[in-house]
């Protein structure tokens, strides 16, 4: 009997082939993108959890209570992870963590630029990174020792057991002990580095980082567990750590600061703080690409149906013969729901096809190295319940709907519906368009967003300019660097800043100045820069001058933005003292203010000192905007003439500004391909429902024809009834778009508005794409010859 079953199952398919073919590109289509998201949210909740100590790390956050608000973030002080192994029991390991950096490294007749940074001892010991040479206990506890990949040890020596022990340059100014080798980092560790070095290097060369004043590393702990070895209570150890901080600043009210702990497994996926709480982060966009996932597999199913449903009318007498032969309603079920087993096969197969062949654009859109885990029997448990579920969808509601026909009445006259079973059959066409109407306002959101990020006016131009990383001998020649490059053809100005436009992050807050209230603290974000920085990034200054080589006193001087000003209330701020912890000073300018961070973030106070000289940094070259490749090739001629050993790399100001927005042009992009795949597989839907209305009024088409009737006036009749429906989803869709975009939009501090036009724009593709997709049935059933439609019965 199954055979039987089979074998009518593949001749109904074979037989109706444009059906056949709708069917399957549209379940193929829906599940091969299923399955891609599947593999990409995997992906996304499989980041760090190889770490053998996973149930016990944590990663410390810092809130802080100020001007009324709740802020907080990851920074914390260079002084903490020692503190907190010191004096807290429960923590049995803790390491600062700075963030990585390019830098060069020279071995022999080789010379290669390598990301890395610089760890606590205890690091290695936390963290489940593989050892080829050397210990996790000893790695980083040697002074002006160094810990490598097993890349960088390829690299430069061959293999990791001839790298062991061997000495490395570290920006033409150091010799390094190679002290371990790692194996190379899985790609899926949120954390990326080539080498470590120690944090007592770090805390040499950095004097800020031996102060509770200022921020900047991040810090992580490993709690010990309880004597059964469970994990330790981590919200116990939280209210010890809370205040740890006012052992060493004294309390003040109008600055309060509090430590936390987050799991450090939940740390990738869970990032972003709102009023001082953790409040989502990647999470969300997890979540959103899941619900993506289910729906247009849904849309998928619905095509099926409608699809089935359209060619019921052929199939009624054959579901009334075999009933009048005895066929139970059981039986007729297990065939239908079969045959729709067999469709989803055979559009799985095809799915998985189309996975293999659009997997290699995906990890290019995404950034991922995703892989298919064909030797993974979970992998293939859930392809097999995604096809089980898919049959059961797409082919419960045929299923029943035939085998309930009566046998009599199909096999006397047509099938007829009633009007229960043509509304369930509408709403799901509503269901379809009303969500392809979400993705598409999300989509012109999500692009106006991302457009008015990209074309906002910063406060600073970062057209043709370039950023040049201060590294080896630069660090020593930056002035003759400077001085060379301003004579260079092409060049407007040259500067220095410690970071770059877009990314300061140190705060401090021993900030003070005359008439300060003394219970007042307020963290400022701070950088330290070169001559001519205003000039070079042409920023505005609101009153006062630039840092300039004309003033010998300027060392001693600060710029403020706007902000700070406010901060600070000064009236005339010019020439009125300043203290940043062990400098005094005055102010010199007040900078109109301009974005240094993301737009996620409020515009903060910003304090400026100048610094003649510094071992690390970015150099700022502004250029002629028709001489940007002539000035590129002058200035590698001249850091190849000052830095022989460092090879030359830039970036322009926008390559990096793009980089802060990854995630949201990651998305953006991936919204746009499935707001076309949803509405593609909608279409096919839309499709199969204007074929069912054509065959049920193929007679009344007839005889309105005979009557007179026009090929316009019936192709507005058929049309009517599906706009009807489009209408109703566009109606129901733009709330429901308006909530999702508005609650997505609170996550930028400065973001566009959503506008009537997004709304009616989404409305108008709708019914556009609709009638183009309704149409052809349309005219089609329009133009049949009326004799042809009334003898059909």
């Amino acid at each position: 009997m199954i055979l039987n079953y089979v074998k009518i199952a593949w001749r109904n398919l074979t037989r109706n082939k444009a059906f056949s073919i709708i069917n399957v590109a549209g379940l193929a289509l829906g599940m091969a993108c299923s399955l891609l998201i599947l593999l990409w949210v995997q992906d996304e909740r499989h980041v760090d959890s190889f770490h053998a100590n996973g149930q016990h790390l944590y990663q410390v956050y810092e809130r802080q209570y100020f001007d009324g608000k709740v802020y907080a973030s990851y920074f914390t002080q260079g002084v903490l992870a020692d503190e907190l192994k010191r004096s807290i029991p429960d923590v049995q390991y803790a390491s600062s963590l700075e963030w990585p950096v390019s830098t060069t490294f020279e071995a022999g007749n080789k010379i290669n630029k390598l990301s890395g940074t610089f760890a606590g001892a205890d690091f290695f010991r936390m963290f489940s990174y593989p050892f080829l040479q050397g210990t996790p206990e000893t790695a980083l506890s040697q002074p002006a020792g160094i810990a490598i990949s097993r890349k960088m040890a390829e690299q430069f020596f061959g293999s990791p057991d001839k790298a062991i022990g061997k000495s490395i340059r570290y920006e033409n100014k150091e010799d390094l002990q190679i002290t371990a080798v790692f194996e190379d980092l899985p790609v899926n560790s949120s954390v990326q580095f080539d080498f470590l070095r120690p944090w007592t290097d770090f805390i040499k060369e950095n004097d800020w980082a031996k102060t509770w004043g200022s921020t900047d590393p991040v810090t992580y702990v490993q709690l010990r567990p309880d004597g059964a070895g469970r994990p330790a209570d981590a919200l116990r150890v939280e209210a010890k750590i809370k205040d740890l901080i006012y052992k060493y600043v004294p309390k003040n009210k109008g600055f309060l600061v509090e430590l936390g702990l987050q799991p450090y497994s939940e740390k990738y996926l869970h990032s972003n703080f709102k009023n001082g709480q953790l409040d989502g982060g990647r999470i969300d966009y997890v979540r959103l690409f899941s619900i993506v996932a289910v729906f247009i597999l849904l849309i998928a199913c619905i095509n099926f149906m409608n699809l089935a449903t359209a060619r019921s009318a052929k199939r009624a007498k054959e579901v009334g013969v075999r009933k009048v032969v005895g066929a139970a309603r059981s039986a007729l079920m297990g065939q239908f729901i079969g045959e729709a087993m067999l469709l989803t096969t055979i559009s799985m197969a095809i799915a998985l096809l189309l996975v293999a062949l659009l997997l290699p654009a995906f990890n290019t859109l995404t950034g991922k190295l995703l892989t298919i885990p064909y030797n993974e029997p979970i992998y293939w448990a859930i392809l097999l319940g995604l096809l089980v579920l898919t049959s059961f969808v797409a082919g419960s509601y045929p299923a029943l709907f035939l085998s309930s026909l009566n046998p009599i009445r199909v096999l006397k006259s047509s099938i007829r519906f009633s009007s229960g079973t043509t509304f369930f059959r509408q709403g799901l066409v509503v269901f379809q368009f009303g969500l392809s109407v979400l993705l598409i306002v999300g989509t012109i959101v999500i692009y106006r967003q991302m457009n008015y990020m990209q074309t906002k006016n910063l406060g600073y131009n970062r057209e043709n300019l370039i950023y040049i990383p201060i590294e080896g001998d630069l660090a020593q020649k930056y002035d003759l660097f400077k001085e060379e490059a301003d004579r260079t053809t092409g060049v407007l100005a040259v500067s220095r800043m410690r970071e770059s436009p877009t990314g300061i992050g140190h705060h401090v807050d021993d900030i003070s100045w005359s008439g300060k209230d003394p219970n007042l603290r307020t963290a400022f974000a701070n950088t330290v820069v070169g001559y001519d920085f205003v000039k070079t990034l042409n920023l505005q200054l609101k009153e006062g001058r630039d840092f300039s080589s004309n003033f010998g006193t300027d060392s001693l001087s600060f710029l403020i933005n706007e902000t700070a000003l406010a901060k600070i209330g000064y009236q005339h701020p010019i020439g009125k003292p300043l203290d940043w912890g062990g400098y005094h000073g005055k102010i010199i300018g007040v900078l109109k203010d301009f974005h240094f961070n993301s737009m996620r973030q409020a515009i903060e106070p910003l304090i400026i000192r100048l610094e003649k000289q510094s071992r690390w940094g970015t150099i700022l070259v502004r250029a002629e905007s028709s001489k940007v490749k002539e000035v590129i090739s002058n200035l590698e001629k001249l850091s190849k003439e000052l830095n022989p050993k460092t090879p030359f790399t830039y970036q322009f100001s926008d390559q990096e500004y793009a980089n802060l927005y990854r995630s949201e042009l990651v998305v953006s992009q991936l919204t746009n391909s499935f707001a076309l795949l949803a509405i593609f597989i909608s279409c096919l839907g839309l499709f199969g429902l204007a074929t069912f209305t054509a065959e049920q009024r193929t007679k009344e088409i007839g005889v309105r024809k005979v009557l007179g009737a026009s090929v316009t006036s019936v192709v507005a009749l058929l049309s009517t009834d599906f706009l009807k429906l489009v209408l109703l989803a566009i109606l129901l869709a733009s709330p429901i778009a308006w909530w999702a975009m508005t609650n997505w939009l609170e996550g930028y501090m400065y973001k566009i508005d959503i506008e009537w036009w997004m709304f009616a724009l989404a409305g108008l593709l709708a019914i556009v794409i609709a009638l183009l997709t309704i149409s052809f049935q349309s005219i089609k059933a329009a133009l049949m010859n009326p004799v042809t439609s009334l003898r059909s019965e």
